[in-house]
C-alpha cells in the first residue's frame, strides 16, 4: 500500500504539489490524471524518493520514504518520467544489474531475468545492447527492470509513452495480473481509454492538488457526463474558474 499525507513542494515561488494526500491499496490499480503542470510527476518523485517534500510523508508499506529509503525501495518497482538506460549493457545486464542492486544472485537471479523478459516477448532484445534501440524497445526494457525484483509495490510515469499496440495490450494484461495477484499499482497517464479500463480508482490533479476522486462511474456522475474524458475536461474546468475566481 501507498499513502501520501500532506505532500507540498514549491521550487522557488511555484507550487508544484499543494497539501496532496492519496492512498493507493493493495490489489487495486491507481489511476493519476491531470493536464501538463498539474503536479504528477513530482508527486511520483517524492514517493519514490529522487525528491524531497517541503512537507508531509510518504509511506510504503508502512515505511517512511525518506527515514529509509532503502527499505522502502525494496518493496517499490519504479517506471520514472525518463528512461535511462546504459547503451552498452545488454538487455540481459540490465536487468542482471538491477536484480544484483536488490540482492538477488544465482539461479534466483536468472530465473528473475526468464521471467521478466517474458512479460513482452524480448527474445530477440535480450543479448542486444541498448544503443539503437527504438524508443518503444527502451521503454520494452526499463518497464521489465522495473519488475525484475517482483516488488509488492509497481509505480508507473507514463508507461505506455512510445509502445506499440500489441506492447499496450501486453503491459495491460500484465498490470490486471499483478492486480489479481494483490499488489498496488499507481500510474500517471494521459490516456483516457486505458484508465478507464484498467483503473479501479481515479485521482484528478490541477494546479497541485486533487480535485476529485473516484473510479470512472463515480467521477462521470460528479461531472455530470457520460464518460470519463468528458468527465475530466469539466472537473478541470472547475477548478480553474475556481482558482481564477479566488484570484479576483
Amino acid at each position: 500500500m501507498i499513502e501520501l499525507n500532506g505532500l507540498s513542494k514549491r521550487f522557488g515561488e511555484v507550487v508544484a504539489v499543494d497539501n496532496l494526500s492519496l492512498k493507493a491499496e493493495d490489489g487495486k490499480i491507481t489511476g493519476l490524471l491531470g493536464p501538463n503542470g498539474a503536479g504528477k510527476t513530482t508527486t511520483l518523485r517524492m514517493l519514490y524518493g529522487l525528491q524531497k517534500p517541503d512537507a508531509g510523508s510518504v509511506r510504503v508499506d508502512g515505511v517512511d520514504v525518506h527515514r529509509d529509503l532503502v527499505k522502502a525501495a525494496e518493496r517499490m518497482g519504479i517506471f520514472p518520467d525518463t528512461i535511462g538506460l546504459y547503451d552498452r549493457l545488454t538487455t540481459r545486464e540490465h536487468l542482471r544489474f538491477y536484480g544484483e542492486m536488490h540482492g538477488m544472485e544465482g539461479q534466483q537471479l536468472e530465473e528473475a531475468i526468464q521471467r521478466t523478459q517474458g512479460y513482452f516477448a524480448m527474445d530477440d532484445l535480450l543479448d542486444r545492447r541498448c544503443k539503437g534501440f527504438s524508443h518503444g524497445q527502451q521503454m520494452k526494457v526499463a518497464l521489465s527492470r522495473a519488475l525484475i525484483h517482483h516488488p509488492r509495490n509497481l509505480i508507473l510515469d507514463e508507461p505506455t509513452n512510445g509502445l506499440d499496440v500489441m506492447s499496450i495490450r501486453l503491459l495491460r494484461d500484465l498490470l490486471s495480473r499483478l492486480r489479481d495477484e494483490g499488489q498496488c499499482v499507481l500510474f500517471s497517464s494521459h490516456v483516457m481509454q486505458e484508465v478507464s479500463v484498467l483503473c479501479d480508482h481515479i485521482y484528478i490533479m490541477a494546479n497541485g492538488k486533487v480535485v476529485a476522486d473516484g473510479d470512472p462511474s463515480q467521477l462521470c456522475e460528479q461531472a455530470g457526463e457520460e464518460n470519463l474524458e468528458d468527465a475530466f475536461v469539466a472537473l478541470i474546468r472547475s477548478e480553474v474558474e475556481l482558482q481564477e475566481e479566488r484570484a479576483r
